[in-house]
């Protein structure tokens, strides 16, 4: 066997389905089995993915989905282990664009990317920052993050470096961590842009920005494991994080402006610069989406005001974590 696609599935009754469709008709040369693991559904999940002849099932009592890719990996009979979601559906070159970048021995991780058919703006917009940010990971001959979703390992080293931390209770993180413990032990990890993943993504304001909220909470558990990436990483923007200190600057200038009164000229300032540093990724995402281009200003303000809310009290529940 060359390849074990691995799939961890919660409550996914109405996408595993097409997710598994779409791995049974691959072009791929070699070998490969699929594993689903099911982490404690209360659905159809099982039955479902149990009409794939070509599945080996497995399950768990509800843990995360870390726990569950764990549980796939060490069942597997492949080489090499791709993950992937059980909400994704893979184009049909998938496993073999994701399979390709080890015939060099040194690569030990590969990335694949996403893509997306929405019509809807909010969606437009969050597949509109992924790809800006895959396009600086193409400029990179060797990157530090791999997201799950379409993950690709050398099994031996994923064994090795004891897989996903399933101390990560859901999707919340634990591929990023992989990821950085992978680089600091000097393991090279490229990425894979026609190995594609076809995703969908949230539609609503609300849900974007909790998503945003939550992934920032455990980013700041990361933090804390890898403070080296708190500086720089293949995948994080640093005007990401540039915002971030300006939104700060800005919060505190205006409750500082209550005792004194010139501070809110500090904020007027830290507003502006805000502003200024939206027109990059406006005019960018603006050429391919005129109309995600014209919201980007407010989007990203609302977007960076709850990564900052959920940094701090991540933070808060990182102290108080053991390590």
């Amino acid at each position: 066997m060359d390849v074990s696609v691995i799939i961890p599935a919660y409550n996914a009754e109405r996408t595993i389905a097409a997710c598994l469709s779409s791995l049974s008709a691959q072009n791929y040369k070699g070998k490969y089995e699929i594993i689903v693991v099911d982490d404690g559904s209360k659905d159809r999940t099982r039955q479902i993915a149990g009409k794939f002849p070509k599945v080996k099932l497995l399950m768990q009592n509800h843990a995360g989905p870390a726990k569950a890719r764990n549980l796939g990996a060490k069942n597997a009979n492949g080489k090499i282990l791709i993950f992937t979601d059980s909400d994704c559906i893979l184009d049909k070159n998938f496993i073999a664009e994701m399979a390709n970048p080890f015939s060099a021995k040194e690569i030990v991780g590969v990335q694949g990317r996403y893509k997306c058919k929405q019509k809807e703006l909010i969606a437009r917009l969050i597949h509109l920052e992924i790809e800006e940010r895959y396009e600086r990971m193409q400029k990179q001959k060797y990157i530090d993050f791999i997201g799950s979703y379409a993950a690709a390992y050398r099994k031996n080293e994923f064994l090795k470096a004891h897989g996903f931390d399933a101390s990560f209770p859901m999707a919340s993180g634990e591929d990023t961590d992989l990821s950085f413990r992978l680089s600091a032990s000097g393991k090279k990890m490229v990425f894979a842009q026609r190995a594609i993943a076809w995703h969908t993504h949230p539609t609503s304001l609300w849900k974007y920005l909790r998503v945003k909220y939550f992934r920032a909470f455990w980013r700041a558990l990361i933090y804390k494991k890898h403070q080296d990436k708190i500086v720089k990483d293949s995948y994080t923007s640093q005007k990401l994080k540039m915002q971030l200190g300006l939104f700060y600057l800005l919060v505190l200038s205006l409750i500082g402006s209550a005792f004194y009164g010139l501070l809110a000229y500090a904020a007027l300032a830290f507003f502006i610069l805000f502003l200024i540093s939206t027109v990059p990724f406006a005019i960018w995402s603006g050429k391919r989406d005129f109309a995600v281009g014209i919201i980007v200003p407010i989007t990203t303000l609302l977007r960076t005001a709850a990564f900052s809310i959920g940094l701090v009290f991540g933070t808060i529940n990182a102290m108080g974590m053991r390590k």
